[in-house]
């Protein structure tokens, strides 16, 4: 078995938990016998089993490799859709009920809203967007597997520690991430956060209105940038009191999934993403006022230390075993 990974956007464009994901599930998957290559687009003479396309593919293009006796495992992030109001994913829905019927043949291409259909099988990361796939994009049932994300070894084998003062937060400095209004709250409340991570862009407004913040309440505010190195990183979540993420849009965190590998409590966004992976595991905010979020960060900051840690997350092997079982079931039904 021969296994291609593909993805549409260069990493050095953008950085972020697909790169990690993509570069995790290849490791993983190497580790447990199979062969895997990034798929070379401009390779006429490269040969693969199977392509994992991490996002949506256009129908045409899974036909194509079908055509060629390749079969196709679309890993699409519902990220957007998944964070959307139950009033807009129903007329989503309805839209793209109607769409075959009114929207021009080019634009349905573009759209790639039949690439569920005719692709081998789709994977998605929780029971939430595995619900989206059948219900806004008609994927089968049988079709659909649910795969979380998983974590490195070195955060599952982290060793416990006593807990200190900070709430820690691993996010790009984003609008998405909420990192900005994190902070305010933050200050609102007198609650020590500790943020880890980079800006998109260090000149963007949002970038420069966070490491303002910082500069300002330094005493409350902790800031020094990402950490690389995972061990250091496995540190900090253990040292620290909870972790917070409270974003917009997620598909699965990983950072809250290495949290919780720490053994960290977790205050993440009220949102379907978090309640289906995490369920009474977790505490949740709503997305709402800086005021609101102060009140509910406060409480959650004095009651850390009483909280159970999460589950125990999957390891990237228990990931690459789940996906080689998958590529299996798909090699061996016929075209």
């Amino acid at each position: 078995m021969k296994v291609l990974l593909n993805y549409s956007l260069p990493f050095a464009l953008a950085h972020g938990g697909v790169q990690t994901q993509i570069e995790q599930t290849k490791s993983a998957l190497e580790k447990i016998g199979v062969e895997v290559e990034f798929l070379r687009w401009w390779d006429d003479k490269q040969f693969g089993n199977v392509i994992q396309h991490f996002g949506r593919l256009p129908a045409d293009i899974i036909r194509a490799a079908r055509g060629k006796g390749v079969k196709v495992v679309l890993s699409d992030l519902l990220t957007d859709a998944g964070s959307r109001s139950p009033l807009r994913l129903g007329l989503e829905k309805w839209v793209r009920r109607i769409g075959p019927h009114v929207f021009p043949r080019n634009l349905l291409i573009t759209l790639s809203w039949d690439s569920y259909q005719v692709a081998d099988a789709c994977v998605a990361l929780t029971p939430w967007e595995a619900s989206l796939m059948q219900e806004l994009f008609n994927a089968p049932k049988e079709k659909i597997h649910v795969v979380p994300n998983g974590v490195e070894d070195v955060f599952l084998e982290s060793k416990p520690v006593e807990r200190g003062k900070w709430l820690v937060c691993t996010a790009t400095i984003t609008e998405r991430k909420r990192v900005v209004e994190l902070a305010e709250a933050a200050v609102i409340s007198q609650t020590p956060l500790w943020i880890i991570g980079k800006p998109y862009s260090e000149t963007s407004n949002y970038g420069q209105k966070f490491l303002q913040l910082t500069r300002q309440y330094s005493q409350l505010l902790r800031y020094e940038g990402p950490i690389a190195d995972r061990s250091k990183l496995a540190q900090a979540y253990r040292e620290a009191r909870g972790f917070v993420l409270l974003s917009t849009m997620e598909s699965l965190s990983l950072s809250a999934l290495e949290a919780a590998a720490c053994g960290c409590p977790l205050l993440l966004s009220d949102l379907p993403w978090a309640r289906t992976s995490f369920g009474n595991n977790a505490t949740y905010c709503p997305i709402t006022s800086r005021d609101g979020t102060a009140k509910v960060l406060k409480e959650f900051y004095h009651g850390a230390p009483n909280l159970p840690a999460p589950p125990r997350p999957m390891s990237w092997v228990d990931v690459a075993q789940r996906l080689k079982a998958i590529y299996e079931k798909i090699l061996s039904a016929p075209m």
